[in-house]
């Protein structure tokens, strides 16, 4: 692992990996079979894509869209890889060109889709390969039981056949626990090794609002987020083209993007986004999944997703840089209508329960006033404990509540009354005392608790109803007609043992704006930023494969005026120091010259958190807060439920950023005066033959940190 250390800092301009990474790594180094769920911005593509520099041979990668092949390939060769892809968007002499160059070792990471892999002329020439790692990347795609099922993603079983002895690595961001089953059985993985990171992704807001004067609302928004980029999603094609004509008219540089327009138009678009020529782009679902841009700042569903697994994904194109984002919905019961119109014309009855049970779950997470996090995170099998999140809308703002006690027994005792055989609908007209055909052949008119509730409309009822099945005090059976049955706790809402708090019915509410004042130069952040498209623009490259929005705030906040300062930046690797270091070096002295700004020493504090990390709870600080509690590594290690050597990296990061951490305690005084003899004769660049010198009596990690400790000494003197 000292070697893949190596390689990160050196490609990707990182010194510590982020959960999970570092055993994913080991085991795929250890030809292991792995299965990786983990969510958009937590690092997967570096779990294949650092083991790849490390093999003797190519890393295969089948991914679904060219687009995302694209923006993976620009990204690597602009961190010093080697990398390609082949796709029907190349010439016939292209191809050939870098077929020569595989069969020459001299690529490490090639990108190809599904369909194209399995032909079987393609397949044999890949036999000719020394093929080190396949990495099948959305592998959801795999299952019927996903939310994006491609079928010609079935045939990549045949791949484990062909490769038994290569390692293969399946990764996805959105599974439930059955797609998870059913992607290591189609890949035949071999006792895989299982990683899976929470999906709690803490950098983004969620909201739902009623969809009432909605566009209203969305300008509202808008007007306070001109320079952000983001997405609004549509249902509908018309709606798409419609919803950008009207943003373009209030000034905003919008474009639509559906299946229905041009292929090159949608590639156009697509390009224009991803470069920061325009800010918004008003969607259908048929935009995303190759989308890389790590800086889009909120994302904005105008109509209901018809899944939590689109939900999910599509809410996960935003904060990719582990930045503060916003992710808005807009419910209406009309919307759920109108997916239930379509889920009807599906011939498959099982694809309908399916469908059907996923509207469902939508939809009580749409109604639920629980922490949006817990239920998202519920659907997808992971258990969230904290009361409140601090970043959703029912948590930052709860609905304000009424003693719901003799409401709820009135929907109770109905429920009862009508002996648990019908739904929402039907119990609220009762409790309204409608007088319809139905209720009157059942003779429900006849039941005491007939027109008790007409004091609210039957849309409160109906909500109320949802609430107290959220609440457990009811329960939902059945997929397209959901029957409301009682469960062992309303029983003591009747017997008065228990009271229930019920949320207040709504009044209009704004979309709700998080502002946060953070702490850095903006007329600084704005001229790095133009900086930055100047130059993707003349390389014909998306700007934040330069840098990321986060590493230009960092730079923006502490003003690194040497090359080596500017070094200490995350995502600052040894190739794009050697192309931008300068450049943007050059542009930040000038700026405190002209504004008389002073330089500020660059602290752990200033590095990026993990992506979906605050920083006030970055993996770094977390360490430093158990260093400060006086721990040993192994402690530390055993309380955080890491490696060792994660905690190692952890220590050597935080003295190198300028923390004042003594080693004493890690590293025996006269072991430390061996190391750096050791290393005053062999020098501190490299640190195996440093070990080597040394015996196996002394570990990479009391190296690591004896290096650094001096390293921070010398820039003290």
């Amino acid at each position: 692992m000292e070697l893949a250390y190596q390689a990160l800092q050196k490609y990707f301009g990182y010194t510590s990996f982020l959960p999970l990474q570092e055993e994913i790594v080991k085991n795929i180094l250890l030809k292991n079979d792995v299965f990786v769920l983990m969510p958009t911005g937590g690092g997967k593509s570096l779990c294949y894509q650092l083991p790849a520099l490390l093999l003797d041979g190519v890393t295969i990668v089948v991914s679904p869209l060219i687009a995302l092949m694209k923006d993976q390939v620009d990204g690597l060769k602009a961190n010093g890889i080697v990398a390609a892809y082949i796709n029907s968007s190349l010439r016939f002499d292209e191809i050939q060109h870098i077929k020569l160059e595989l069969l020459e070792n001299r690529i490490s990471i090639l990108y190809v889709a599904p369909e194209r892999i399995m032909l079987p002329d393609f397949l044999l020439f890949l036999q000719r390969l020394n093929i080190s790692l396949i990495a099948v990347d959305e592998a959801h795609c795999i299952s019927e039981w996903g939310h994006d099922f491609r079928p010609e993603y079935r045939q990549l079983k045949l791949l484990k056949e062909l490769f038994r002895q290569t390692p293969l690595i399946a990764l996805t961001a959105t599974a439930i626990p059955e797609v998870q089953k059913d992607i290591i059985t189609q890949l035949k993985l071999a006792n895989p090794k299982i990683y899976k990171a929470s999906l709690n992704r803490e950098n983004l807001f969620y909201q739902v609002k009623p969809k009432d004067n909605a566009y209203h609302q969305l300008l509202q928004y808008l007007k306070n987020h001109k320079r952000d980029s983001g997405i609004i999603y549509c249902y509908s094609r018309k709606s798409a083209d419609d919803m950008a004509n009207k943003l373009r008219k209030e000034g905003y540089r919008v474009l639509p993007y559906h299946a229905g327009l041009e292929s090159n138009l949608r590639t156009e678009t697509q390009d224009k986004f991803v470069k920061d020529d325009i800010e918004i782009i008003v969607a259908t679902i048929a935009f995303g999944m190759g989308v890389d841009k790590q800086n889009i700042r909120f994302v904005i569903h105008y109509d209901l997703p018809k899944n939590l697994e689109s939900y999910y994904q599509e809410t996960g194109r935003a904060g990719r840089d582990g930045l503060r984002s916003d992710c808005i919905l807009f419910f209406s019961n009309g919307d759920k209508r109108k997916i239930e119109y379509f889920i009807e014309q599906k011939g498959d009855e099982t694809e309908k329960r399916i469908a059907y049970k996923k509207l469902l779950d939508m939809v009580n997470f749409c109604e639920g006033r629980t922490c949006r996090r817990k239920i998202l995170l519920d659907y997808f099998g992971e258990a969230y404990h904290e009361t409140n999140c601090g970043n959703c809308d029912n948590c930052l703002e709860p609905k304000e509540t009424i003693d719901g006690t003799f409401i709820a027994q009135k929907i109770i005792s109905c429920v009862s009354q009508v002996r648990e055989r019908f739904g929402t609908s039907y119990i609220a007209d009762v409790l309204c005392g409608l007088k319809s055909q139905k209720i009157i052949r059942n003779l429900h008119d006849t039941l005491t608790t007939y027109g008790t509730g007409k004091e609210y409309p039957k849309k409160q009822w109906q909500a109320f109803i949802r609430e107290l099945v959220q609440l457990g005090y009811l329960k939902s059976e059945g997929d397209k007609y959901p029957i409301v049955k009682l469960t062992p706790r309303s029983r003591d809402i009747l017997s008065k043992k228990e009271r229930v708090l019920l949320t207040k019915p709504a009044e209009e509410v704004q979309i709700a704006q998080k502002y946060f004042d953070e702490d850095f130069n903006h007329g600084l952040f704005e001229i790095l930023r133009s900086l930055r498209k100047e130059l993707a623009d003349a390389e014909d490259m998306p700007p934040y494969i330069i840098f990321h929005d986060s590493s230009l705030k960092v730079m923006a906040t502490h003003f690194p005026r040497s090359l080596s300062d500017f070094r200490k930046i995350n995502g600052v690797g040894e190739s794009k120091l050697e192309k931008y270091g300068e450049v943007f070096v050059k542009e930040i002295v000038d700026y405190c010259k002209e504004h008389n700004v002073e330089p500020k020493v660059i602290s752990v504090r200033d590095y990026n958190p993990a992506p979906g990390k605050t920083m006030k709870t970055s993996t770094l600080q977390e360490t430093l807060e158990l260093y400060k509690q006086n721990l040993t590594i192994e402690e530390i290690a055993q309380k955080r439920n890491l490696a060792v050597s994660t905690i190692a990296s952890h220590i050597e990061k935080l003295i190198l950023s300028g923390e004042e951490i003594s080693i004493d305690k890690f590293v025996d005084i006269d072991r430390q005066e061996h190391i750096i003899t050791a290393m005053s004769i062999l020098g501190s660049e490299r640190l195996a033959p440093i070990k080597e010198k040394l015996g196996d009596d002394y570990s990479y990690e009391e190296i690591r940190l004896v290096r650094a400790s001096e390293m921070s000494n010398r820039e003290i003197a």
